[in-house]
């Protein structure tokens, strides 16, 4: 009976998940619509919420910007990208999600303000690009079956936004857009070891293990760095920190002996 109630409460732990993982991508869309919606009954222009780059009156357009759009067309185009990919990464990244997204608004927001063109800078395509950057990159540096799977689909859906990167149209704001993608890389690097990893094999253990067993000198090193760190020498680390101290590796060659001479 028990195993029975365990299988069937799988289906319902994975629609949780699901509906945890859309609940902030569709609070960001509802906001971007909110703010259009507030700017067409009121007919007001929030354009000047933007970023404009290196002027004070630009700053806040940093947190602002992304909310505020130049018409419906220019919404819609970044309300489904940011429902699908932010969908995307709090499924699959919810340990790292949040702290992604708002790096992905304040770094391409500041970015945009140091480096772009003097003009008004609106609307969300800085985050889809760096979140479509994240997904790809995340799952090409994780090698994780799953995470590559989602890199291969961001390519197929979204491969044709790095022509929005080039200077091609006036009105575009591409410095949003390379900025975005720029973050979106690094963020992805600098999370690497947070979230989903790839599973080691057997196989991949049994190497490393010889590898330390063909070189006691690893072994050696390791215990002199904690002789240092019991002793204060060395700042003291966190279990395994000295794993990340460099390891050499020795080999040993034989020297040939001299022909007609013996020991």
């Amino acid at each position: 009976m028990s195993d029975f109630l365990h299988h069937s409460d799988a289906p319902g732990k994975e629609k949780n998940r699901l509906l945890r993982s859309i609940v902030i991508p569709v609070a960001f869309v509802v906001m971007m619509w909110l703010v259009k919606s507030i700017e067409l009954f009121f007919d007001l222009d929030l354009s000047r919420l933007g970023i404009f780059p290196l002027k004070a009156r630009g700053l806040p357009g940093i947190v602002l910007s992304p909310f505020i759009h130049g018409d419906l067309k220019h919404l819609v185009n970044n309300s489904i990208p940011i429902l699908v990919l932010g969908s995307t990464l709090f499924y699959f990244y919810r340990e790292v999600a949040k702290n992604v997204l708002l790096l992905s608004i304040l770094i391409t927001g500041l970015w945009v303000w140091v480096f772009a063109r003097e003009a008004w800078h609106i609307g969300a395509s800085g985050v889809v690009y760096s979140l479509a950057a994240f997904l790809f990159t995340s799952g090409v540096i994780r090698r994780h079956p799953r995470l590559m799977a989602i890199s291969l689909l961001v390519t197929f859906l979204y491969g044709s936004l790095v022509w929005g990167i080039l200077p091609i149209r006036e009105r575009v704001s591409w410095e949003s857009h390379l900025m975005g993608l720029i973050s979106g890389v690094l963020l992805a690097y600098h999370f690497r070891r947070f979230g989903p990893q790839r599973k080691k094999y057997d196989w991949e253990l049994e190497e490393e293990e010889e590898d330390d067993e063909e070189n006691p000198q690893n072994d050696f090193a390791e215990r002199v760095i904690r002789s240092l760190e019991e002793d204060h020498s060395l700042p003291p680390g966190e279990p395994g920190r000295f794993s990340s101290y460099p390891k050499v590796k020795y080999n040993y060659k034989p020297k040939d002996k001299p022909e007609g001479k013996e020991d």
